[in-house]
């Protein structure tokens, strides 16, 4: 049983109405519902008779509410006598973003404030669901894109990378345009799988006009970069920071040239306060060192 559930129940049952505890909370109201529902299932009973008008406290929920009030001032007693810090910061993150996630924490952490921070390793969809269910405070994310309930807030730019194999034609130039990879195959993410890569790679090749034939779509980074290593005639874009986390020399990342950037944001609840995240947001951007011709130096998760 967690102590959020426990928050949300007596939210509830003091508002008496799940749209107003979800305002009170923060939080968007799905994420308020499935954690009661939750607390319910784990408590086996039933706390709340609900209906399309009114929410009221069963007989049991009034017990419930009762100790749960108890339990979450000891809970505060006990984070003041231990000195725990008093926020705790669920940050969406992915591959490629660790630097500017650290830059965001260290910018929050000068404000003085004690916080905790989890960091929370998710797809982009699955990014942006878990802020809408109230699972995440902030989610770092590249690409434009435009969705209800949340907002975005353009933080930073960095560029798209041409990754080849050390093989590749072009794989010992110090810049590369994209009329001169698109005889090669290009393999690239499907769009439900991460739409703004997808769309900021289609952009790019309307804006160059070239039409390159498409490979098997682009699964996992890890994947992708070890089977570039494979087949000299493919490659990719990808975005410096997560060009950064690799590490093969079997495979090469050239700067564009035009160069072809790709807008980093700050992602928050659009009703929620005015959290610290987003006075921060700045401090998650800045440009990125400029890119160079270089090998791959780890291997990790796409983002």
């Amino acid at each position: 049983m967690e102590l959020r559930a426990l928050r949300y129940f007596v939210a509830v049952a003091e508002e008496l109405h799940f749209g107003r505890a979800a305002e009170r909370l923060h939080i968007a109201q799905p994420a308020v519902s499935q954690q009661i529902a939750r607390l319910e299932r784990e408590l086996g009973v039933r706390l709340l008779d609900r209906s399309p008008r009114n929410v009221t406290l069963t007989a049991t929920g009034s017990r419930v509410l009762d100790a749960a009030r108890d339990v979450l001032a000891a809970a505060e007693r006990l984070r003041v006598v231990s000195g725990t810090p008093a926020v705790t910061l669920r940050i969406g993150t992915a591959a490629g973003l660790s630097a500017r996630a650290e830059r965001g924490i260290d910018a929050l952490g000068a404000n003085g404030i004690p916080f905790d921070v989890v960091l929370v390793d998710l797809p982009f969809s699955a990014r942006l669901d878990a802020l809408l269910r109230g699972e995440l405070d902030v989610a770092l994310v590249l690409g434009e894109f435009s969705v209800p309930g949340l907002t975005a807030l353009p933080s930073w730019t960095e560029p798209l990378l041409a990754v080849m194999s050390r093989h590749h034609h072009c794989a010992e130039r110090a810049t590369v345009g994209l009329a001169e990879l698109a005889d090669g195959v290009l393999r690239m993410p499907a769009r439900d799988r991460d739409r703004p890569l997808h769309d900021a790679v289609t952009a790019a090749l309307a804006a160059a006009g070239v039409r390159p034939e498409l490979g098997r779509p682009a699964e996992s980074t890890r994947a992708t970069i070890v089977e570039l290593g494979t087949t000299p005639h493919s490659w990719t874009l990808l975005p410096a920071g997560q060009v950064d986390e690799f590490a093969s020399p079997r495979v090469r990342a050239i700067p564009l040239d035009p160069p072809v950037t790709i807008i980093g944001s700050v992602v928050v609840p659009a009703d929620g306060p005015g959290h610290a995240a987003v006075c921060a947001a700045p401090a998650f951007g800045g440009d990125t060192t400029p890119p160079s011709t270089r090998s791959l130096d780890t291997v990790s998760e796409s983002r």
